[in-house]
């Protein structure tokens, strides 16, 4: 089966408003990508045509910004970049010369219609490496075609945003190539090569480029590219020159022709998910199909002790690293759903050398370093990961391997471990927090301040924890274990979860036993008491969780993180860094919580094919506006506005896991 095509003409691709909101992405397998707008220009910091991962999956840095490029064709100067500039003009325009935009096999592909020329650019990424190609083809021309290109470098923390003058860059031609590098002893060059034309190295700031999606995010909007080289050559129809962007220690002069041959890659991926989706796969939506190749950007490599071909998973692009508790909860839906469960088993792996206490990795910093310790639930989402991947993949050894570990996760919660985290004798129920730290999923902060402390013991956490125990129970005979203990733990979980009932909403309390009593609010943490493996309601209770959740928190997108009727509810997510912070958790719309919602209300209410309804919206923007994936989140008031990182594991996971368990 050929790999599903997300195709856009010039409907979109001619209309610089439009085509600006549509961000592609590609990746490498090792945390680098290269990504823009449909129409050319960059309107973010994180936009490039290299970013590449130092120390993979993190130490990102943006090498190459982009090529600006122009076709002489019949005696006419054809541009096909697009800028924007601080003074509000838009030069070049070659985006009114775009016919065709689609993601393909794994690439960015243009088709610019040139009179009666028609031009391709193809933009890929070697598999594992951090190199770029970008190879131009003349697909028609009644004559000779002349290619101008300019590579425009920032060599830059991926981060941050380069500006003339901040720092040196030596650029130099070496044989074919041209290297550019800082004057740090020991720093990783980028070679700028092509692989037939000429090449001529330069050394020009080129000033103001402007940054729209930055100044909405009130950061800095202003930006300089170094031109580092420019690259030229006469094409005829039938012809193809290929530019490649290396970060790598020496050069290679060899055309990546295998960059451009993904695509019997990407059927082994779709072959895998329909093995596992059996009949479904021949009725899956288009969308579903882009989800499940969209779900491979997030697996990358990450080396630990005694595990060289270690994996994990990156929790979003553009900026986000591999955290802990995004992994685990997006594993079952990238891994299992789509039958890769070696993958699944090598990120568990990963995962398992660094829990600690009982606690997993929040999160692994971008520079290196220590891993960190500060959330209450990537644990407890570890041990569903395990019990998942044990029942979806039939792997008798895996429990042998993680037996240990779960143990050890379940005995530090009983007997207490950072942050408070530990189980409350009175009633068996877990408790975790201390003042400013946030160790739930709702983990705003803006300064010092907790945006959502939730100190006390929260909903989806003693849920989380219900289910760890029911899965260890479960799984204690088959390792040698009495499963008694966990079994008495679970039970005693399940009586004294009715201390969550709130009578005023008929749902549940976010957190009860609080610094300040029990916290009414509602908020869609609840809705995991229903769509965990084990739930510890009944059927009643479920029901009347759905239906508040379905009444307050449902949108078009995912469940909003507060109710509306809040006084501190903050319908957009917009404007600086401590407005967006404050919004975070407020109100704005999550559309990772439409799979637990789907799988609640279709559990609750046992009508799978309404509950598959709700995941239909999603589903079209992956096709209409998302170019195959799915963001990180969305405006809580109409029309929903998507905002965030553009690619957000957890959201792709889940839509991908609730489709796949609602149609079996």
């Amino acid at each position: 089966m050929n790999s599903p095509v997300i195709s856009y003409g010039r409907d979109v691709c001619a209309d610089l408003a439009d085509a600006s909101a549509h961000e592609w992405l590609v990746t490498n397998g090792i945390g680098g990508y290269a990504s823009g707008t449909i129409d050319g220009s960059a309107t973010r910091r994180y936009h490039g045509w290299l970013v590449a991962a130092l120390t993979p999956p993190v130490g990102r840095m943006l090498f190459v910004s982009k090529l600006d490029e122009r076709v002489e064709y019949r005696g006419v100067s054809w541009a096909l970049a697009t800028n924007r500039w601080a003074s509000g003009s838009i030069d070049p325009v070659g985006y009114l010369n775009i016919e065709r935009f689609s993601l393909e096999d794994g690439a960015a592909v243009w088709n610019f219609a040139l009179g009666d020329a028609l031009i391709e650019r193809r933009i890929a990424m070697e598999p594992g490496e951090n190199v770029s190609a970008v190879r131009y083809g003349v697909l028609r021309a009644d004559g000779p075609v002349r290619f101008i290109i300019k590579a425009l470098v920032d060599y830059r923390d991926v981060h941050a945003t380069s500006h003339a003058g901040g720092r040196e860059l030596r650029v130099e031609l070496v044989e074919s190539a041209v290297r550019v590098s800082p004057k740090t002893v020991g720093a990783t060059p980028l070679w700028l090569e092509a692989d037939r034309g000429d090449v001529r190295p330069e050394n020009a700031w080129y000033r103001d480029y402007d940054l729209p999606a930055e100044r909405a995010r009130g950061l800095d909007d202003r930006e300089d590219h170094l031109l580092a080289a420019t690259f030229s050559a006469n094409l005829s129809g039938g012809e193809a020159l290929t530019v490649r962007l290396s970060a790598a220690a020496s050069p290679s002069f060899d055309e990546p022709a295998a960059v451009f041959e993904r695509a019997a890659e990407q059927r082994e991926v779709l072959a895998a998910w329909e093995r596992a989706a059996g009949a479904a796969a021949q009725s899956a939506p288009l969308a579903i199909r882009r989800l499940v190749l969209a779900a491979d950007a997030f697996v990358v490599k990450r080396s630990v002790a005694g595990l060289p071909d270690g994996r994990s998973i990156v929790a979003g692009y553009h900026w986000f690293a591999d955290w802990g508790r995004d992994a685990m909860i997006a594993l079952p839906g990238l891994t299992l759903t789509t039958g890769r469960f070696d993958v699944a088993r090598d990120v568990l792996r990963t995962f398992d050398r660094f829990v600690d206490r009982g606690m997993l990795p929040n999160d692994f910093p971008e520079r290196g370093g220590e891993p960190e310790y500060n959330d209450v639930d990537g644990a407890l989402w570890f041990v569903e990961a395990v019990r998942a991947y044990l029942e979806a993949s039939g792997d008798r050894s895996a429990l042998a391997e993680f037996w240990t570990t779960l143990v050890a996760i379940v005995d530090a919660y009983e007997h207490g471990t950072r942050f408070g985290i530990g189980v409350d004798a009175a009633d068996g129920l877990l408790r975790a927090g201390v003042p400013g730290v946030q160790v739930t999923w709702m983990d705003a902060k803006a300064g010092e301040d907790v945006i959502t402390p939730r100190i006390g013991k929260p909903v989806e956490i003693n849920a989380l924890w219900y289910n760890a125990l029911r899965a260890v129970a479960e799984l204690a005979p088959r390792a040698g274990a009495d499963p008694a203990p966990y079994a008495a733990a679970a039970e005693r979980v399940r009586a004294s979860f009715a201390r969550f009932d709130e009578p005023a909403s008929g749902g549940l309390f976010d957190v009860i036993d609080g610094p300040n009593g029990d916290d009414a609010s509602i908020r869609p943490n609840q809705i995991f008491a229903v769509s965990l493996h084990y739930s510890p309601l009944s059927p009643q209770r479920m029901r009347a969780v759905v239906e508040v959740c379905a009444r307050e928190l449902l949108t078009s997108h995912g469940l909003r993180t507060l109710s509306p009727r809040d006084p501190r509810y903050v319908g957009r997510y917009a404007g600086s860094p401590a407005a967006r912070d404050r919004a975070y958790h407020q109100g704005t719309v999550w559309p990772w919580l439409a799979g637990p919602f789907a799988l609640a209300h279709a559990r609750a209410l046992g009508d799978p094919k309404a509950a598959l309804e709700f995941l239909e919206p999603l589903l079209a923007h992956v096709i209409e506006r998302g170019v195959g994936t799915l963001p990180e989140l969305a405006d809580g008031d109409p029309p929903f506005a998507f905002g965030g990182a553009v690619a957000q594991a957890w959201s792709v996971a889940e839509v991908v896991r609730a489709w796949h368990l609602l149609t079996h």
